[in-house]
């Protein structure tokens, strides 16, 4: 089994290496530069008095220097990009080692009104997804969290697959990352599919040929003009008005569409480089494959169809250069046949943008899902079934806490069966609660689990743990949660949920509280719902007697030395020994 923290420092000393090579190779290429500019100017003027050996000497001067330049760039390019890989590792370093709460929070995804997105420690500070996060454009960062609250039970085992292979793949997913974290890119794709989609084609079709026809004219009339077939200079420039005229008749609406490419100009020249990693690796699991496919148009690779593309905007957009524009489009028509094959491009593959989009983002998102598994290599995927118990686990624990600290429970919930989980203040109900949550969403979106073994019936998650008041919506604490109760409650009469309870009716008095939480419990396993409940309120342990789907279950704390201990592990049972008081005292509150 590779060690990823070995992987991860290895190869930052190799890209570290590699980073002060190329930058030696930089300088010398820099000051190579310097010395051909310096020669060529020197020679230029020693031979002033001999054109031809001056102009000869200014020719290869420039070419050379234009060489070099050409070096020193690509040379540039590949330094960002080895410097990208020694950022990757530096950080897979430094968040194995717990530092990742400075990282993106995903905050903007959190939503009080979804399944459990609220509950368990999703998003936000110390959350699974700052944690599990490496996507490096916005789109990939939004699949990424959309997969984490899809709540989807369908195709798991494509899923697990797909993230198997991307974690067997991590000088791949690197690679891939450090491209994609060079790409900077200012306009959304939606903003760019939006566009692409519902732009309004201007040029007639005579445009196809009309450019080359008169640019051969134009060539024709210089070479006539030259060899004094031609006699009447002004001719040359009556044609370039009028070159300018039928530029002008589509100047306006041209203006436009050079605004628009020149705002995602830099998206497909970038997009072209991701698109080519992914089409020519080599994948086996179905659903990457699938992805490969979506970006196949025929027998052309959509990498090279975005370099064609990205090729003709960087065309267009040299009309900003005043001398190439007025004898560009004066002589040669050209804004007029770079807009149109502009335009013939969009029309060919322009409903065709969102799917390779999607592809470029949805491999984004899946690194990251692939870079947990990798640095997880000691957990397990869970065995999908379709019968017996919703979740049977051994030694399951909290993904994000320290393994050498964590402690881990066996757990045994099966269909329609309800627990009741009691226990004192700080001894692990709730982070017992998040740690089957997490399980859920976890197996549900394909990753592996932190358990030694385990077997899982795919369900939904449905949760009530963190219900806050709303002054805006001038709503109580209580009414906020009798509406979250509401919605469990309607949600389990359409599809089966997996629900998760923390203490609730916490907002009424503890007689009310006490009957109303019984009456819950009790409607929930009518319904034939399965859960878990935590609770400090020992008298909804009863329920276990009369109904036989409800089990009761505990976390312990015991007093040893005046000191307060907790095992932290799940034992069958009610829980007897509880700790307010006793905390009060210790903390002399009173």
């Amino acid at each position: 089994m590779e060690n990823p923290l070995e992987y991860y420092k290895t190869h930052l000393e190799t890209y570290q290496t590699e980073v002060k090579k190329l930058y030696k190779q930089m300088t010398l290429l820099s000051t190579l530069r310097l010395f051909v500019f310096l020669i060529t100017g020197f020679a230029i003027y020693f031979f002033f008095g001999k054109w031809q050996i001056a102009v000869s000497v200014g020719v290869f001067g420039i070419i050379v220097f234009v060489y070099l330049l050409s070096k020193y760039t690509d040379i540039k390019r590949q330094r960002n990009f080895n410097k990208a890989l020694v950022a990757i590792n530096k950080e897979e370093i430094k968040i194995a080692a717990g530092q990742f709460h400075d990282r993106n929070e995903g905050l903007d995804f959190q939503d009080p009104s979804h399944f459990y997105s609220l509950d368990i420690d999703l998003f936000g500070r110390g959350s699974f997804f700052q944690y599990i996060n490496r996507t490096t454009i916005k789109e990939g960062r939004k699949k990424l969290a959309n997969a984490l609250k899809a709540n989807n039970v369908e195709n798991i085992t494509l899923r697990q697959e797909a993230i198997k292979e991307l974690s067997s793949k991590p000088k791949w997913r690197q690679y891939y990352s450090a491209t994609s974290s060079l790409v900077d890119v200012e306009t959304p794709a939606k903003y760019i599919i939006n566009w692409l989609q519902n732009h309004k084609l201007f040029l007639p079709k005579i445009m196809s040929w009309l450019p080359l026809v008169f640019s051969l004219t134009s060539i024709i009339l210089f070479i006539l003009t030259i060899i004094d077939v031609i006699t009447n200079k002004a001719l040359i420039g009556y044609w370039l008005f009028l070159g300018l005229a039928i530029s002008g008749l589509y100047l306006k609406k041209i203006n436009i569409l050079a605004s628009n490419t020149d705002k995602i100009r830099d998206t497909f020249r970038q997009y072209a480089t991701l698109l080519d990693l992914i089409e020519n690796e080599s994948f086996t699991s179905e659903l990457l494959q699938q992805k490969q496919n979506q970006i196949q148009s025929g027998d052309k690779k959509a990498s090279s169809i975005f370099k064609t593309f990205s090729k003709s905007l960087d065309a267009l957009d040299n009309r900003n250069n005043l001398i190439g524009a007025i004898f560009g489009n004066g002589y040669f028509l050209t804004d007029i046949k770079n807009s149109y094959r502009i335009e013939q491009w969009i029309k060919q593959y322009g409903n065709k943008v969102s799917d390779w989009f999607e592809v470029v983002s949805f491999f984004d998102a899946y690194n990251s899902l692939g870079n947990y598994t990798y640095n997880n290599p000691e957990f397990v995927f869970p065995e999908i079934v379709n019968e017996g118990s919703v979740i049977k686990a051994k030694d399951l624990g909290h993904p994000l806490l320290n393994k050498e600290k964590r402690i881990d429970s066996d757990l045994t919930i099966n269909n329609e069966q309800f627990l009741i989980v009691t226990g004192a203040n700080m001894a692990g109900k709730s982070t017992f609660l998040r740690t089957v949550s997490l399980h859920i969403v976890m197996a549900n979106v394909g990753l592996p689990i932190c358990a030694k073994s385990t077997q899982y019936s795919p369900v939904k998650l449905i949760t009530s743990m963190r219900t806050t008041d709303s002054l805006t919506d001038d709503s109580s604490y209580f009414f906020s949660e009798l509406t979250r109760l509401k919605y469990i409650v309607d949600a389990i009469q359409k599809e089966p949920y997996f629900i998760v309870l923390d203490e609730i009716l916490k907002g009424t008095n503890s007689t009310d509280k006490a009957i109303g939480s019984r009456k819950f419990v009790e409607k929930l396993v009518a319904s034939n719902a399965t859960g878990i409940i935590a609770t400090h309120d020992l008298s909804l342990c009863e329920i276990e007697k009369e109904l036989e789907d409800v089990k009761n279950y505990y976390f312990d704390a015991e007093i040893i030395n005046d000191e307060l201990h907790f095992d932290y592990t799940l034992k069958e049972g009610v829980c007897q020994n509880m700790n307010a008081s006793f905390l009060l005292k210790k903390m002399d509150i009173v």
